[in-house]
């Protein structure tokens, strides 16, 4: 099954990424969700019409879970679901950076089993199936072996390195690094341009199911802040929080820990 779903998330980020690069950043219209959830764009949901479309009438026994859809219990019913971020990083695409993506997996009774980080403007796609190894662009990608946690390099924001996260109350000393997609870092790290990423707030499903996977089946290790395996399509789709890495710096974060 993953593998014959890849193909069609692969050829489904490719057309997301033409219908959001039709749109200028800067100037597409946008607003603010309520409740100080982010802001919102047309490309954001021309880019979630395009995928719920495309998506379900390939796979209509498939559940739905979006950012950008009114979330409701059908999903709960159904073994396998998409799990789909239209644009991760709608902050970057506001401001006319390159730095965001379209993020899409499947979930397959809690586990994803396929799955696309797509920049299109930076020409990466990063992809895998379970079991089927990793890939940036169809070439194979490695997460790091970096033991020291000292001289790793992790992305993270900088709330994340508040004393009170930390046993001892200090941040070990690791090189902080930062981009503003959740897909796009947990990606990175697939890829070993980073050791590790994490972050300790509550974290939407769909930033993170896509590159979870991508990490694992990179020989990395992708888990909640308390080290216990992610599952997904859960009744309140969140998260709490990630940590993810090669395998010794993702260890050596858990551990640090408070």
């Amino acid at each position: 099954m993953p593998a014959r779903d890849l193909p069609l998330l692969i050829d489904a980020a490719r057309m997301a990424g033409r219908v959001a690069t039709s749109f200028a950043g800067k100037t597409a219209a946008r607003w603010d969700k309520p409740g100080d959830a982010g802001p919102v764009t047309e490309a954001d949901l021309a880019v979630n019409d395009l995928l719920l479309t495309n998506l379900r009438q390939a796979r209509p026994d498939y559940g739905w879970l979006s950012e950008e859809t009114e979330d409701n219990t059908d999903r709960l019913t159904q073994d396998r679901v998409f799990i789909v971020d239209p644009i991760d990083g709608t902050r970057s695409f506001v401001e006319g950076s390159s730095t965001w993506a379209h993020a899409i997996a499947v979930a397959d009774q809690g586990v994803i089993t396929a799955a696309v980080v797509y920049l299109p403007l930076r020409n990466k796609l990063y992809s895998a199936s379970l079991g089927g190894g990793a890939f940036l662009n169809g070439a194979p990608i490695r997460a790091t072996a970096q033991t020291d946690l000292g001289k790793s390099t992790v992305l993270a924001a900088k709330p994340a390195l508040h004393g009170g996260f930390w046993r001892g109350g200090a941040t070990p000393g690791f090189t902080r690094n930062y981009r503003p997609s959740l897909a796009y870092r947990l990606a990175l790290v697939a890829q070993g341009r980073f050791d590790a990423m994490l972050t300790l707030r509550r974290s939407w499903e769909w930033d993170i199911a896509a590159g979870a996977l991508i990490v694992a089946e990179a020989g990395g290790v992708c888990s909640d802040q308390t080290g216990l395996p992610l599952r997904f399509n859960n009744a309140d789709p969140r998260l709490n929080g990630v940590v993810a890495g090669g395998a010794p710096s993702q260890i050596a974060l858990i551990d640090a820990l408070a």
